[in-house]
Formats: structure tokens, C-alpha cells, sequence
């Protein structure tokens, strides 16, 4: 604790404690953001666990069918069918504000076809395999997009934490000791005053 330095007037006392009110009122602002905050950023990372989980599961059937595909096509054949697609990729990407933070939005905008090349020389598992890709690139953006979510909001969360933490262990205690020693000093010179009036009239009668 410390106290500030101002000079020990009312008027400096007035505008201390108008200033403590003030820090106490932000203080109840940002705990209550901060609860939101967290509430929602725990939310989020659940969430994010969730698809993580999906993510890992379906890229491991598609590599498995792929797998179990090449084992039937020969290795020059599957080069051919895989390497010219023409399907397009777009991702379109906007900002919404939660609780003051800025949270990525993507959408993601696909054109063309994926699978380019003939069913002759190729079979049905390569084509499982091709599709579940397709379908676990959309939720690799999913991914993505809530991973960065959480990181806004924990970046966020950090930054009022020490806000709150600031205000609830150094501005509002400093403030409510600079106001007490105020008050303290203004009573003393207020008893002084009144003793060296008693003393003058003591002397006058």
C-alpha cells in the first residue's frame, strides 16, 4: 500500500474519494467481464476438444481407406488420378465482437470437383477415401476458427485479469489509504485550529 502524493486539502479529498468510487465501480465492470470472459473461453476450448477429437478420428478413417485403396491401385496409376483436380478453394473470413473481442468468422466457398479422374482403373475405397478428406478439410476450418477464438479470448481474459488484479490490490487500496491519511491530517489540523482558538480566547479573558 502507498500513499499518494497529493496535497492533504478537502478539495484534494473530495476528488480522492470521487476517484475511488469511480475505481471500485470499474473494478465490479471488469470482474463481471472477466467472469463472462471465462465462462465463454471455457466454452470455446471445450468446443475446440470436441472437434479436435472429430478431426483426429475421421482423418484416421480417411488415411486408413487410403491406405486399403493403394493396396489395390498401382502407385503410378494413383499419382495420375490424383494429381490434377480441379476443384477451388476460397476462405472468407469476417470479425465479431464478444464481451470486446474480436473473434474470427470463416466460411469457407469451394468450386469445381475433387475427384477429376475416371472410375476405370480406380476403385470405391479410393473414392471414400477422397470424400472423407473433403469433409474433414471442413472441419480442420472449423478447428481452426475456434482455436483462434480461444486464443483472442485468452489473450483478452489475461489482459483483465491484471486490470482487475491492478485496481483490486494496488489503485482502490492506495486510494482508501490516501483518503484515510487525508482525513487524518484534515482532523488534526481541524483540533489544532480549535485549540488555538481556545487558547486566544483563554488569553483574551
Amino acid at each position: 500500500m502507498a500513499i499518494l502524493a497529493v496535497n492533504p486539502t478537502r478539495m484534494a479529498l473530495m476528488d480522492l474519494k470521487r476517484r475511488s468510487k469511480s475505481a471500485q465501480r470499474g473494478h465490479k465492470l471488469l470482474k463481471d467481464k472477466q467472469d463472462g470472459l471465462m465462462q465463454a473461453f471455457l466454452s470455446t476450448v471445450r468446443r475446440a476438444q470436441e472437434l479436435r477429437k472429430k478431426v483426429e478420428e475421421e482423418l484416421g478413417e480417411a488415411f486408413h481407406m487410403f491406405l486399403l485403396a493403394s493396396a489395390w491401385i498401382p502407385e503410378n496409376t494413383m499419382t495420375n488420378a490424383l494429381s490434377s483436380p480441379e476443384a477451388r478453394v476460397k476462405l472468407d473470413t469476417e470479425t465479431k465482437s464478444v464481451m470486446s473481442v474480436r473473434i474470427p468468422i470463416f466460411q469457407l466457398q469451394r468450386e469445381g470437383k475433387v475427384k477429376t479422374y475416371g472410375a476405370s482403373h480406380t476403385n470405391a475405397l479410393l473414392d471414400k477415401a477422397v470424400d472423407r478428406f473433403e469433409q474433414v478439410f471442413d472441419v480442420l476450418v472449423q478447428l481452426a476458427e475456434i482455436e483462434k477464438q480461444a486464443e483472442n479470448m485468452a489473450i483478452e481474459l489475461e489482459a483483465t485479469r491484471r486490470r482487475v488484479n491492478a485496481l483490486e490490490y494496488n489503485v482502490i487500496p492506495n486510494l482508501k489509504d490516501t483518503v484515510k491519511y487525508i482525513t487524518m491530517k484534515l482532523d488534526e489540523a481541524e483540533r489544532a485550529a480549535i485549540i488555538s482558538t481556545m487558547r486566544v480566547k483563554a488569553s483574551i479573558s
